[in-house]
C-alpha cells in the first residue's frame, strides 16, 4: 500500500473485537476521519489495542460509521510488562502521564491511592475520570500507532496495589535511593515502577514499599513531578528491555 504523498502520516483507527475482510468502526472513527478530511478510498490503519494491527481503504464513511476493507493483518509480539504505579493526584498530570505511558509501551496502569493523594483538588478519581483517562489512552494509541492498550485498574489504596504487582523487578523512584542507570543490569523480565504522589510518600509508605522487595532508584537530584518522573522511567526502563 502507498500512502498518498501530501500526507505525513498514516491514519490510525482504534477498532476493537473480531475483524473480517470489512471492519466497521463507530462515531469516534467517523468523526476523527471527518477532521482529517479522509476520504473513500484513502489509506488508514486499524489497531484493535490487544496486538492486531491492520492495513486497509475506506469503503464507507458517513457521521457516524467507518467502513474500511482490511487489506493485510499483522499480529505484533507482546513487549515485556512494564506496569506503572501511577499516583492518583492532579486530573490534568494524571491525563498527560496516561497518555506518554501508553506511547511507551506501558502493559498495565495501576493508580494508587496515596495518603497525600486525598488533599490534592481536582484529583483523577471515580468512574467518570477512568472513563476519559481511557479514551485519552486509546486516542494515544491511536497517535502512536500502537498495538496493544494497557490494562487499566480501578484506584487503590497502597497495600491493595503492593498486594497484585505483577513486577519480578520493582523500581520505586526516590531521591534517596540508586541511580536507575547504575542498576540497569539489573532491570529485567516484567518490570513494576512506583511513583509518589505530589507532597511524596511518608515514611510508612516508603517503608511498605521497602517491605514488599522494592528497590528505590533515583533519576535525578532534582525533585520532579510525578508525572515527569513517569514518564522518564518508563522510556529509561523500556530501552533497557528492549
Amino acid at each position: 500500500m502507498v500512502e498518498r504523498p501530501h500526507r505525513t502520516a498514516l491514519s490510525t483507527f482504534y477498532a476493537p473485537g473480531p475483524w473480517s475482510d470489512r471492519v466497521e468502526a463507530g462515531d469516534a472513527a467517523a468523526h476523527h476521519a471527518h477532521v482529517k478530511r479522509l476520504s473513500l478510498g484513502d489509506p488508514v490503519r486499524l489497531t484493535s489495542g490487544d496486538g492486531r494491527r491492520a492495513l486497509g481503504a475506506i469503503v464507507h464513511l458517513s457521521k457516524r460509521s467507518l467502513g474500511v476493507a482490511v487489506e493485510f493483518v499483522e499480529h505484533i509480539e507482546r513487549p515485556a510488562d512494564v506496569e506503572l504505579l501511577a499516583p492518583v493526584g492532579d486530573r490534568d498530570r494524571m491525563l498527560m502521564l496516561a497518555e506518554k505511558a501508553v506511547e511507551l509501551g506501558v502493559s498495565v496502569w495501576r493508580p494508587v491511592i496515596y495518603e497525600r493523594s486525598r488533599s490534592v483538588s481536582p484529583r483523577g478519581d471515580g468512574e467518570a475520570f477512568r472513563e476519559k483517562l481511557k479514551l485519552r489512552q486509546i486516542a494515544a494509541l491511536e497517535q502512536s500507532g500502537g498495538a496493544w492498550l494497557p490494562r487499566a485498574c480501578a484506584e487503590v489504596p497502597l497495600g491493595d496495589a503492593l498486594g497484585v504487582v505483577t513486577g519480578t523487578t520493582r523500581l520505586l523512584l526516590d531521591q534517596a535511593g540508586e541511580r536507575l542507570g547504575a542498576v540497569s543490569g539489573a532491570v529485567c523480565g516484567a518490570v513494576s515502577i512506583g511513583l509518589g504522589p505530589e507532597g511524596g510518600l511518608t515514611d510508612a509508605e516508603r517503608s511498605q514499599f521497602v517491605g514488599a522487595g522494592w528497590r528505590l532508584v533515583s533519576l535525578n537530584t532534582n525533585m520532579l513531578r510525578f508525572e515527569t518522573a513517569g514518564i522518564a522511567a518508563l522510556a529509561i526502563v523500556r530501552s533497557l528491555l528492549r
